[in-house]
């Protein structure tokens, strides 16, 4: 079960999985400790993806955006949409006069695959509040060309699984 639940303190919302499992629960924004039983619950789902809509519904609306929400379409089109648009791997690596294969083989270890690129710049994100640059940094580090890193930044926040504030992004 997913929960989008509120902070008392700073207003945030944000999904909280199994929230009757947990004692308490942690504000991903201001970082303050709330009783999970106590925190209001705005919208209850066993589907992420639709607690995720909630969320940026009630988001839209308190930035006075409901109208280009509603056009906007759901999270689960927009992700669709995002991934179509884009390149795959071995076309960007074409693109930019690189062969695919040597790289593939340079990378291969044999201990299967890597990483898949949005877990890397989630991983960017875990150790709590950091700037774009940092995100970027640390997926370019780990092979995410710049504009992806960026590009996947921007879909994890879209889609309410990580936050931006003042300049500073944290992993929801």
């Amino acid at each position: 079960m997913y929960a989008v639940v509120g902070c008392t303190d700073c207003g945030t919302y944000w999904l909280l999985s199994d929230p009757d499992a947990q004692d308490s629960a942690t504000c991903p924004r201001c970082g303050a400790t709330h009783e999970a039983r106590k925190l209001r619950r705005f919208f209850e789902s066993d589907d992420r993806s639709e607690a995720a809509q909630a969320r940026a519904r009630l988001l839209a609306e308190k930035r006075g955006e409901r109208e280009a929400f509603d056009r906007a379409g759901t999270v689960e089109q927009l992700e669709r949409e995002a991934e179509e648009a884009g390149i795959d791997d071995r076309e960007y690596l074409e693109g930019s006069g690189i062969d695919a294969d040597e790289v593939s083989a340079a990378g291969d270890t044999g201990g299967g695959r890597s990483k898949p690129r949005d877990e890397i710049v989630r991983d960017a994100l875990r150790d709590g509040p950091v700037d774009e640059d940092d995100v970027v940094d640390y997926a370019t580090d780990r092979g995410v060309p710049a504009s992806a890193a960026r590009d996947l930044l921007n879909r994890l926040t879209r889609r309410g699984e990580a936050t931006e504030t003042g300049g500073e992004y944290r992993l929801l």
